[in-house]
């Protein structure tokens, strides 16, 4: 009668291989042994389990990912080791990605950790090529990330607009805050929300969201003025239409 297959075997005679080639490799015989014979494991046991993606098996994409991504990581040449970070973040990533793919519906939430560890992936890649702009980069992903997140259920998910505004207005801002000064760098960052606030209220129909969306709009407008140097004028005559709104109020009142 045949024995029921042990996937221990397997994991046996890979660890008395992997040690066995370590050994070699410390002797001087080999170079890089253990390197090529760990990465083409983690390949090979990565793609075992995305071939089991099937069905109910979604989790398999987690495992199967991740150590495909490793086996790639631990593949590359020297000369890309800085990419290492950037294609096991990439793995995970896909990992999330796929579960979201194949349910839209229930597994939405797999958005947010997928859209991040992309995001942190191009932030890597970007540090060495574009690397003024990485933070503009990571910020703007992650915002993103709460648009599509957004637009897979548009009448329940309108709150992911706010986030999605927010990061994307300080992805801006990283930008800005390089080519203009302080208070007009400020004018940007009111202007982002104030359009954050337009979408809710127009795209979800929340009219409280006006409110905001005016106070911001007239900050950001004023924080911008000052690159045409009439912000001053604009802050005194506000102040003094206020001031003198007050005081009318005052004696009508007494009257």
């Amino acid at each position: 009668m045949m024995k029921r297959f042990d996937p221990r075997i397997v994991l046996g005679i890979l660890l008395i291989t992997g040690g066995g080639l370590a050994l070699v490799q410390s002797m001087g015989y080999l170079e890089n042994a253990t390197k090529y014979f760990w990465g083409g494991a983690f390949l090979i046991g990565g793609l075992a389990f995305l071939f089991m993606l099937k069905g109910e098996n979604w989790w398999a994409a987690f495992p199967g990912f991740i150590l495909f991504a490793l086996g790639v990581t631990r593949l590359l040449p020297d000369s890309l080791d800085e990419m290492g970070g950037a294609v096991f973040l990439g793995g995970i990533a896909l990992s999330f990605w796929y579960v979201f793919l194949t349910d839209r519906v229930s597994r939405w939430w797999a958005i947010i950790p997928g859209g991040v560890l992309t995001a942190l992936a191009l932030l890597i890649l970007a540090s060495s090529l574009f690397k003024e702009f990485s933070g503009a980069i990571v910020l703007g992903g992650i915002g993103l990330t709460f648009f599509v997140v957004y637009l897979t259920n548009p009448g329940e998910r309108w709150w992911a607009l706010i986030p999605g505004g927010v990061l994307a207005t300080l992805a801006g801002m990283t930008i800005a805050a390089e080519r203009f000064g302080e208070f007009q760098t400020a004018g940007f960052f009111f202007l982002g929300l104030a359009v954050t606030f337009l979408l809710v209220a127009v795209l979800a129909r929340m009219h409280w969201a006006y409110w905001p969306a005016l106070a911001l709009g007239v900050m950001g407008l004023l924080g911008l003025g000052s690159l045409l140097n009439f912000a001053n004028y604009v802050w005194a005559v506000a102040l003094i239409a206020i001031g003198g709104f007050m005081v009318v109020r005052y004696f009508s009142r007494s009257s």
